[in-house]
Parts: structure tokens; sequence; C-alpha cells
């Protein structure tokens, strides 16, 4: 479980494909210390397994169905990614509640200043529209944000220098992919209303 609140931007050392398997290796040297082999982390939202450490790099492995849903088969050396550790006891939630499990890929359309910080805008996939809100949170990239407004398909957020300065959006152009991940309240309440009613008609 994460929060969406990255805790550094890491470089891509080497992304391998081989055959439909990804090979990713990472430098972030304030993360790597914390590390051991087998532990979780959100690399640009998707929740991946350490498979090599070396600090300052560590590696991971991932598989067909993983590069199906994201866009990490598109990383290149030198390309940035947010890394966030998971989400212990002992600290508090920042962010929302983010499982590092890829429900889609948006599209930058634009991204331009607006007062001190930036507005974006992001084309969702159409399935995914039913569970973003107003002033709602959804995960970009594996950072929280909140919608400031949604409109069909396209989404809107207002970003502060903070988030630019410290994420990989102060790279993103028009035309790149993002990951997305909904409120996964929203998803747990859908299934349950859909079950109450199904049943209610049963009846």
């Amino acid at each position: 479980m994460f929060t969406g609140l990255i805790q550094e931007v890491a470089k891509v050392r080497s992304a391998l494909l081989k055959g439909r398997d990804l090979r990713l290796s990472l430098e972030a040297p304030r993360t790597a210390g914390k590390l051991r082999i087998g532990d979780s982390v959100a690399v640009n939202g998707c929740c991946l397994t350490v498979v090599d450490l070396a600090p300052p790099f560590f590696s991971f492995q991932a598989v067909p169905e993983t590069l199906d849903r994201t866009a990490l088969g598109s990383l290149k050396e030198g390309s940035l990614v947010n890394v966030e550790l998971p989400l212990t006891l002992s600290e508090s939630l920042g962010g929302h509640f983010v499982q590092g499990h890829v429900d889609g890929k948006a599209t930058v359309i634009e991204v331009v200043p607006e007062g001190e910080g930036y507005r974006m805008k992001a084309r969702l996939p159409k399935e995914l529209t039913l569970y973003v809100v107003e002033k709602g949170s959804l995960a970009l990239d594996g950072i929280s944000l909140t919608v400031a407004s949604i409109r069909g398909d396209e989404v809107e957020l207002a970003l502060i220098p903070h988030t630019m300065e410290n994420t990989n959006l102060k790279t993103k152009k028009t035309g790149d992919f993002l990951h997305v991940e909904v409120d996964m309240l929203a998803k747990h309440l859908e299934k349950l209303a859909l079950g109450y009613f199904q049943a209610k008609g049963a009846k």
C-alpha cells in the first residue's frame, strides 16, 4: 500500500527487453539504502519487486502482464521515474490509498503555466472516467493528485511548483503516457452497489 507521495525521482540506469520480459535498473541513492531484495517499490505508480540490489542501484523484472498494462516498456536509459516505498503503520497518510495496481494509461494533452504553478490536461481511458470526480483523488504516475475538473474523458489537474520540481511531471509533454490508478474505494463501492441491485432484481 502506498500514499502517492513521491519520495525520490530515480534515473533509469538500463531497461532491457528480453523476449516479453523487462529488466529495469534504477539509480536512486536515497531509496536504495532502505531496501532489501524482495521489497516492494512503486515505480511510476506500478508496484514492483526488488530482485537485485547494489546501492545506489536496484533492479526489477517486469513480466508480460505488467508490460501489457503499463508504459514501463517505453522507458530507456536516462528516463526519470517516480519512486515510493510502501506505507508503514508509523507514518501519516498524506495522500490517499494507492495500491500500485495500474488501471490504465492516460495521455498528456498539455501542460501550461498557471500562476506560479501549472495546469495539466490529460485524456483518460473512457472506462475509467466513472471513478473520477471533481475534487476527488487520482494517482497519475504514482502521484496523488486532486482533480480540478473532468469533462468527458479529459481531466484537468492544478499542479503546485513543489509537485513539478519533485516528480517526473517536469519531463512530460503532449502525447506522453501516464499510469492511472483510480480511487480504489470508488471501485469497491461500484461492485457492492452492483451486487445489491442484482440481488434486489432477482427477488
